[in-house]
């Protein structure tokens, strides 16, 4: 059995509402602008599949999970596998995000854990979550995400 002790957390603030946040994380037309893919659901409650899409012609699906836990606006919990390992259940890992009002900010916590330690996984989502993020803290208060 591979070990999976591995996780990886990500606590920003952004001058937003909760319902923002929630909704740029699930809304594909929002995840674009500050992301470079859509996350798609057809319903994003537990038990939907989701992927990650890429903005290519192609609209070649990378990442897909399934949703664990939903509570708009304040958590949402998936499960993630690169597409190609999609067959593979020990090669998902699952993600967090929570969502708490701060007065008139909004304090995200992305936790993503079941991951190998030293794996490619745990390399790519270490250099792309912080990105990630910073895109969608500068869109959410400026309107403009970063360019990926």
């Amino acid at each position: 059995m591979t070990d999976r002790s591995a996780s990886f957390v990500y606590v920003t603030y952004i001058r937003t509402r909760p319902e923002k946040v929630f909704e740029a994380i699930t809304r594909p037309e929002v995840a674009r602008r500050y992301w470079g893919h859509e996350n798609v659901s057809d319903s994003w409650t537990p038990g939907a599949a989701w992927q990650h899409v890429r903005l290519d012609a192609a609209r070649t699906v990378d990442l897909v999970g399934e949703v664990i836990e939903s509570d708009p606006p304040r958590r949402l919990v998936l499960s993630w596998a690169n597409e190609s390992r999609r067959q593979e259940p020990d090669q998902y890992s699952r993600v967090t995000f929570d969502i708490v009002p701060e007065g008139e900010m909004v304090r995200l916590t992305v936790t993503h854990e079941d991951l190998e330690p030293g794996g490619g996984m745990l390399a790519g989502i270490s250099r792309g979550w912080p990105k990630v993020l910073s895109s969608l803290k500068s869109l959410l208060e400026t309107g403009r995400g970063m360019a990926l």
